[in-house]
């Protein structure tokens, strides 16, 4: 079963929380025809392009190395097989063990794991026995890569970070921080609010948050505990690894042409 994407669309549980910012933050969604009655939010957005999107190839930002993505539940004893789409291709495992067979070669895998679709044959496959959840990326990144890997956001009665500091209200332990390349998060479980860019965006399953090289970013807040992936793109100017903050590695020069 692939996941379309659009179960998130209108205002999430527990929107009020959500949506106890500071004034200088914008609150965008995208218009997907799915907001029903719940129209009192309605002036709160903004409704516009965003760096949120689906899986669907088009779908993205031009400026995102992440061309597309899919979101596959296989049922136990299943096999899924993938027609390659873009000049890389990579598959996270979201949840049990599964088997991944690119060409001649099968690999054992389990949640977390990430896999490099090396072979440049038509398609790839991936088995399991007990079932599995996997997310496939496709698109143009280059070589040297930040990372890619599976993270989950709670909320916590008292929330602390080393991040950078934030005007809006906090929930998590989440950091606000920037990155060397570019980062997107793809969320398969869950629902919440992030902040990119100075504006915050509600999604959930089936939603990916495009961050452009430079830019800050959060997930400040959740109204279910969220499990996505992350995967950071090319690594650019000092090719520093991992989250960075303005505190501690310098002021953030954030692309802005990436938005």
């Amino acid at each position: 079963m692939q996941l379309s994407g659009c179960g998130r669309a209108g205002v999430l549980p527990h929107a009020d929380a959500l949506l106890r910012l500071t004034p200088r933050f914008c609150y965008h969604q995208r218009s997907c025809g799915c907001l029903h009655a719940d129209q009192k939010y309605a002036t709160l957005f903004e409704w516009d392009a965003m760096p949120v999107f689906t899986g669907e190839i088009g779908a993205a930002p031009k400026w995102c190395e992440l061309e597309s993505f899919e979101i596959v539940e296989i049922e136990a004893g299943g096999h899924h097989l993938f027609e390659r789409l873009g000049a890389k291709e990579k598959l996270v495992v979201g949840s049990v063990d599964c088997h991944v067979s690119q060409g001649d070669q099968t690999t054992a895998v389990k949640m977390g794991d990430v896999v490099d679709i090396v072979d440049t044959s038509s398609s790839f496959e991936v088995a399991t026995e007990a079932g599995a959840l996997v997310v496939r990326m496709s698109g143009r990144w280059g070589d040297e890569i930040g990372g890619a890997g599976v993270f989950s956001v709670v909320e916590v009665d008292s929330p602390t970070d080393s991040g950078d500091d934030v005007s809006y209200l906090k929930k998590t332990t989440f950091d606000n921080h920037y990155h060397d390349c570019d980062e997107y998060w793809i969320v398969y479980e869950g629902s919440g609010l992030v902040v990119s860019e100075g504006r915050a965006y509600l999604v959930g399953p089936g939603d990916c948050l495009a961050t452009g090289i430079g830019h800050h970013h959060d997930f400040p807040q959740v109204s279910i505990p969220v499990t996505a992936v992350y995967f950071e793109t090319t690594l650019e100017g000092d090719r520093r690894l991992g989250h960075l903050w303005n505190h501690t590695h310098g002021a953030a020069v954030p692309d802005r042409d990436r938005v």
